[in-house]
């Protein structure tokens, strides 16, 4: 007992020296080290606090660290935070990140910094477009244009989809059914060269939502991509149609595959088989046979990868994630 008072004592009167220490030598210290003294303290005096006192008010750092900090938060988050701190989690560039994070494009970004314009209210204002896209399509895209947010041109539309997961695909879709002038400069925007088929089926089906139904929408989708991959890929000496069947082929097996309905799985002869008898069937030109090990190597990829066409989008997008 007697040891427990003494070593008791001896802390005290540890501490008490360190105040003495610190208070003697703050009038010879720069700003800079008179925090640090002061968080020292505050630090020593910790283990008789509550846990709540731990906590450094982000008021009493450098302001560059606590804008680092406040980085970690989402918009939610960072509008609370003003409210207790209101210059640091009102830094235009926190806002600025948050809106790239988001919305990887949008016609604003081009003068809005220069313009002086408030990073806050242009996550208010996509956010608020981006809610209205999924309810309704036209609409959202018209409140963007209204409030200078997105030019009325097809390559900004395009990129604007292209660059953000915030939208519901099924309402992307529906748009783009009516847009075809943005679904072409959204194709503009793929490169499929030196890209293995399901590969690039997988890079095309990350921007463009494949639909989860045999349709004239996927029939045009399949159209275009088969077009531009013998494009970009001259050397593999593949007609567009053929690519086509190929296509179709891919998407029947990652489903046979990935499906838990289907029993008996298609076996890679079977695979091989079925190409090779449809390539032959759509046989017009007389085209020599395709390769049997380009095929088989088709099924590997999906076999070991997984689907050609994953679903990229959020089909709940709601301001959940933001206000």
């Amino acid at each position: 007992m007697g040891q427990q008072v003494g070593r008791r004592i001896l802390g005290h009167e540890r501490n008490r020296c360190n105040n003495a220490l610190y208070n003697s030598n703050s009038n010879h210290h720069s700003p800079k080290q008179n925090l640090l003294n002061r968080l020292m303290r505050n630090r020593e005096n910790s283990f008789q606090s509550s846990p709540l006192d731990n906590f450094v008010d982000l008021d009493l750092l450098p302001p560059e660290l606590g804008i680092q900090i406040l980085q970690n938060l989402n918009a939610t988050d960072l509008c609370l935070a003003s409210c207790v701190w209101g210059d640091l989690a009102n830094n235009e560039s926190l806002w600025e990140g948050l809106c790239i994070a988001s919305w990887g494009f949008c016609s604003a970004y081009r003068t809005w910094k220069q313009c002086g314009k408030s990073f806050k209210k242009l996550f208010l204002l996509l956010d608020e477009g981006s809610l209205t896209f999924n309810t309704e399509p036209e609409w959202g895209i018209r409140y963007l244009i209204d409030n200078c947010i997105l030019d009325n041109h097809p390559k900004d539309i395009a990129l604007f989809f292209h660059s953000t997961n915030q939208l519901c695909w099924q309402k992307v879709r529906v748009y783009l059914r009516k847009r075809q002038d943005v679904l072409e400069e959204i194709f503009k925007l793929q490169n499929f060269k030196n890209q293995f088929l399901p590969n690039a089926l997988r890079t095309f089906f990350n921007a463009v939502d494949s639909p989860t139904t045999q349709s004239d929408y996927l029939v045009v989708l399949i159209e275009k991509f088969s077009t531009q991959f013998c494009a970009d890929n001259p050397n593999l000496e593949l007609e567009p149609d053929v690519v086509g069947i190929l296509c179709y082929s891919l998407l029947l097996l990652s489903v046979d595959l990935a499906s838990p309905h289907v029993k008996n799985k298609m076996s890679k002869r079977e695979f091989i088989r079925n190409i090779r008898r449809a390539v032959d069937t759509d046989n017009h030109r007389r085209r020599p046979p395709i390769d049997r090990d380009f095929v088989g190597h088709l099924y590997d990829n999906v076999y070991l990868i997984g689907h050609v066409a994953p679903q990229r989008w959020n089909d709940n997008a709601t301001a959940s994630a933001h206000m």
